[in-house]
Parts: structure tokens; sequence; C-alpha cells
């Protein structure tokens, strides 16, 4: 007779092994390797014996600045793709980092770049590989890197039409790879935060061959949908956002795409959207062929914190009334974990709307409670006191403490006050931000990863004739000491184990350590991150991420640090992890530079760097 564990453990295994026949082991096709976005690889070459001994085989240097280059790149049919910082498509062989062809688009401006999209073609069309940035949709024969002609006007697409015409000089950028359903290209913006007039950040859908346009959300509904009272009586009207800047998933079982939606315009200030602003901050649920609504779930209610929902909803499967059930993970800005049910949107393991703090802002009308899950519990800090001021040194001590003294921190969602200074953990960098969770199917872990960091700022009346009556003053100001690390105690990084059997959190560890604060003595203090994880069957968790400029690998099962190694710039990305046609296993990862880290002392770089066994 077979236990209940021993059939639970049977139907995991043969989950994976539908996705290991849909998909060719080997590769890493898309940005979270497979549509759902759980960034695993069965691959386990590399493993828990043997990952001390990995080491670096070649690297490719782009010849781009160095900066913000967030990319992740895929590897389909032996070649690897990725963007540069300026936004040319590269391909190199993924065995020996030699480039094959590049394709340069000619922007005028850097890109905060995290990829490309593949499209395997169908019976008449060869497969592309699909840049969407800027504002423009471009689609290129895989194997050429030329422009397909016969898409869009000779091979490229301007995405402001329809939706960005009345506001010609405003910022409307696509930063995350396209979804890829079937003969579609799925996409959102990034658009301007404030004031709140501005372009759409409407989803859409173009046609892979064509380029011609299929469906479009929208983020906020119109008169006569639902939803579109949650704006107030005139707050839905030239709207700018909410981007749907993120990465999207897709579950192509049952025909679904999952969209995380940012925060409405302005971040910070509200008063001409009373209401709970639906969709924004929302991880929205949609029929992938004609963007129909098939669920929604808000995060944030009427955000006035700036907590965009920015990470892929990775597709998990997780435990509900003793039943494994298929589910969502969004890992927010807010530090807090939802899973919800994949077909109602309803949260796994329950939510309660608890009170937060009041906005004293004139005309302001803040949401009185705030979505919490009930498990697991916070993966990040949401507060601070007095005593948890930094003690790495009695200099940073000292002045940490004068700063907390100059500052109020009410507890979670802490609003921003028009009276004095006010302190909010996490800060607008999160929490969590863009890169979302890792999910090991065997195990059944979500691996997530978030920073430990305040930020500070208070409201003030704007300047006459502003579009908006009060802006924030210094809010993405961080709360840290002279020497750039955070003001509260570490750990300021942190890497987490939850476990979906239970909601439980398995393990929870500092990420990150700085090397002239180990030479006094402090290890493991963790560091603000940017960046994601991949887990792997060789029982593995692959980061970088860290400003600390370091890649690391960890047994899955412990969190037990295996391996780390020191990277010519700080990682800021989703590392990825493939097999060549010689049979070895590589992983890679990109470094940029610190980016949005800054006051990191770490230079800039360019480079694509590749990992193997000796």
């Amino acid at each position: 007779m077979i236990s209940v564990l021993g059939r639970r453990s049977l139907a995991v295994l043969a989950l994976h092994a539908v996705l290991l026949c849909a998909q060719d082991a080997s590769e890493w096709p898309m940005y979270g390797r497979d549509a759902g976005g759980t960034k695993y690889s069965p691959l386990d070459q590399i493993n828990a014996k043997n990952v001390s001994t990995l080491a670096r085989v070649w690297s490719y240097h782009t010849g781009d600045p160095g900066g913000t280059w967030e990319n992740t790149p895929i590897v389909v049919g032996n070649t690897m793709y990725f963007a540069t910082r300026k936004n040319r498509v590269v391909a190199l062989d993924p065995e020996t980092g030699q480039e094959l062809w590049t394709y340069d688009p000619k922007s005028k401006q850097l890109s905060e770049h995290r990829g490309v999209s593949y499209w395997p073609g169908d019976s008449k069309t060869r497969p592309r590989i699909i840049l969407a940035t800027e504002a423009r949709l471009i689609a290129l024969d895989a194997k050429s890197g030329k422009p397909a002609l016969d898409f869009g006007d000779n091979g490229e697409v301007n995405l402001r039409t329809g939706v960005a015409d009345n506001y010609p000089d405003a910022h409307y950028a696509i930063t995350s790879p396209p979804a890829i359903y079937k003969g579609l290209i799925i996409l959102g913006p990034s658009v301007p935060e404030g004031p709140s007039k501005g372009p759409s950040g409407d989803p859409r859908a173009f046609d892979a061959k064509s380029g011609k346009l299929v469906w479009r959300f929208h983020a906020v509904p119109q008169p006569g949908e639902p939803g579109n009272e949650t704006w107030g009586p005139d707050g839905w009207k030239d709207r700018a956002g909410p981007s749907a800047w993120g990465a999207m998933t897709i579950d192509n079982e049952r025909g679904m795409v999952f969209i995380p939606m940012g925060n409405p315009s302005d971040s910070f200030y509200g008063a001409d959207r009373k209401g709970i602003n639906l969709y924004a901050n929302s991880v929205v649920a949609l029929d992938a062929a004609t963007g129909k609504l098939r669920w929604y779930f808000q995060t944030v209610h009427h955000d006035l914190f700036d907590f965009d929902m920015a990470a892929p909803p990775s597709l998990v499967e997780a435990t509900s009334n003793g039943r494994r059930v298929p589910a969502v993970a969004e890992f927010s800005k807010s530090g807090l974990l939802y899973v919800l049910d994949r077909v109602t949107g309803k949260p796994i393991w329950g939510v309660e709307e608890r009170p937060v703090p009041p906005s004293d802002v004139p005309g302001e009308e803040s949401w009185p409670t705030q979505p919490f899950p009930v498990k697991p519990p916070p993966l990040t800090r949401l507060s601070m006191t007095r005593d948890e001021v930094s003690n790495i040194s009695p200099e940073a001590h000292a002045y940490c403490l004068e700063q907390f003294d100059k500052v109020k921190n009410l507890g979670p969602f802490t609003t921003f006050s028009i009276n004095e200074t006010r302190l909010l953990f996490p800060s607008t960098m999160g929490g969590a931000d863009w890169a979302g969770v890792a999910f090991d199917p065997k195990l059944g872990y979500i691996f997530a990863n978030a920073s430990n960091l305040g930020q500070t700022g208070r409201m003030v009346a704007a300047a006459p004739g502003s579009p908006m009556p009060f802006r924030n003053q210094g809010g993405y100001a961080r709360f840290i000491d002279k020497d750039g690390y955070p003001c509260n105690q570490p750990p300021w990084g942190e890497l987490s184990a939850v476990d979906t059997h239970t909601g439980d959190v398995v393990w929870r560890i500092p990420l990150g350590s700085y090397d002239e604060l180990e030479a006094k003595g402090l290890k493991n203090t963790g560091a603000i991150n940017l960046g994601g994880a991949i887990a792997t069957s060789g029982g593995l968790v692959f980061i970088a991420a860290t400003a600390d400029g370091k890649f690391r690998a960890f047994e899955s099962r412990t969190g037990k640090e295996l391996w780390v190694t020191k990277l010519d710039s700080v990682g800021n990305a989703t590392p990825i992890t493939y097999r060549g046609r010689n049979g070895k296993q590589y992983v890679v990862i990109v470094a940029g530079g610190p980016g949005h880290l800054r006051g990191s002392p770490i230079p800039p770089s360019d480079v694509v760097i590749a990992f193997a066994l000796p």
C-alpha cells in the first residue's frame, strides 16, 4: 500500500514528467524557463555534491556602457539570445560565448531591458526573436537576426499608437520580455508614475506573424465596465497607467495570462482617485486569446506607497484543504507573498484585511485596511523601532540613531505625512521587486529573495500651477548611513524557502555579505538585492542579485551556502542554466553593475559570464 506521502510524491513526479515532455530539458527558452515562470531546471549534472568546483568557462563583453542591465538570456536550439543596454540583440554559441550575429535597432537611449522572447513560428513562418523596448516591438529571424519584413512596418510596430498619442513626450517603454501564447505576443508598458494624467498602461496582444493588434485590456476600467467606480467620479479620465511593466506568465493548459499590475499615478497622492483603484496593484488573470478578465486579486488598495506589482506571477502548486491545487505565487514590494488559487484567484491560506495608518494629507482618502496573507508570514521587515537601529559600528549607530529620531514609523503601510517626515518599510525598491520567485516542484518549495531597506519622505505643497496640489519630498530617499549601509540592523538581504504544502517558512537565511565588513568581523549581514533565483533538480538554488557583487549556490532543502564567487560587477539579473550539445551543463549570469543599488562602490561592467564543472 502506498502512503499518503508516497502518493503525493508520485503525483509531483508525474507532473514533473509531463513538464519535461512538453519542453526540452536542455534549454532555457523563455524568461522564467517555462511559460509559468517557475525558473526551475530539471538538469542535475551540477548538484550539491560537486557545485563547489564550479568555474568560469567563458565571458562575453557587449561593449555597451555598464549600469542598470537586468537581462536574463534565453537558450533555444543551441543558441543564446539576449539584449544589451543599447537594445542590441546578440546571438551567441552557448558553449563558447562566440558571437553568431547581432542586430542594432539604433536606439536613442540606454535601457533597463530584461530580455527577449522566442516565438517558434509555424508551418509557414520561421522562428522569431521578439524584441520589445522603448515604444517599439521588433521581430527578427532567429537564425539570421534580420528583421521579419512581413511583421508590422518592415519588422517593427510603433507601440505608442493608440495609447500614448496625446502624450508624445511622455515616457512609454517596454522593460520586460513579452509573454508568448500560441501566435500572440502579450506585453505591457512602463509609463510615468506622476502626475496623474498620461499614457495608458493597458496590456495588449499582437499577432506574432503580422504585428496586428489582437486585443487590449483596460488597466483602468472605462465607464460601463466593472471597477470604473473604484476611481471616484472622474478619476479614470486620461489616467496615466497603471503600468504593466513586470513580466507576465502563461498557463497554456487553461489559456490564461497572469499580469502583475503597477501602482496608480500619482504614486504618492491620490485625492483625485478616491477608491481602491482597480486594477492597480493587482494580479490580473485574463483569457490569453481574447484579453477578457477571468479574475483579479488586489494586494494594495489605493496605493500611496509606490508598491507596484512587478514580479512575474509564478505558477506553482499548493495544498488547500488537504489536496494539491494549481496556484499562483506573487511576491510583492510590500514584502508579502500571496499564494492564490490559479483558477479562482482566492488566497490558498487566507488573507486578512487589517487596519493601517491613515493619511493626514488634505483631500486624501487613504484606504483604512490592507490585505495581509495569513500564511506565509512577511518575508521582509515591515517596521522598525529605536532598538533596531544599526550597530555595525559606533559611528553608524550614532548617525542612524540621530536620523531615526527625526522620522516616525507607524508600522506596515505607514503613509507619508504633511506634518512630519515618515519612515516606511519596505522601500519602493522592496521588499521584493521585479524578479519574483523560483519554484521547485519536487520539494514543493518557493524560493524568495528580498531586501530589508527603508525610505524616508514627507508630503509638501506643490508649486503654484503644478498638476497636483501636493508632492512627495524625498520619497525615494533611502534610510542609510554615511557609508551606504541600511540604518536598520542586519540582515539587509534575505533568501527564504516556503513550503507550499503548509504555507510555512522552511528556512530563512541572510543573503549577501560585504568583504569590507567581514574584515571587521561582521559576517552574514545580508545585502540589498535586485534580481532573482533559479532552482534545479540538482538540489540547488543559484542567485546573484546582491550589492556585494557575488554569485552563490545554496542547497535547496536546507539553505546551506555551497558555492560563492566574485563577479566582475553586481549581477542585478536572474541567472539561467542549460545543457550544451557537448553534454555539459552551464550556469550563466549577466553582470552589468549596481544599477538601482546606488551607493555600491563596485564599478559597472558589460559582461555575460558562463560557469561549468571543470
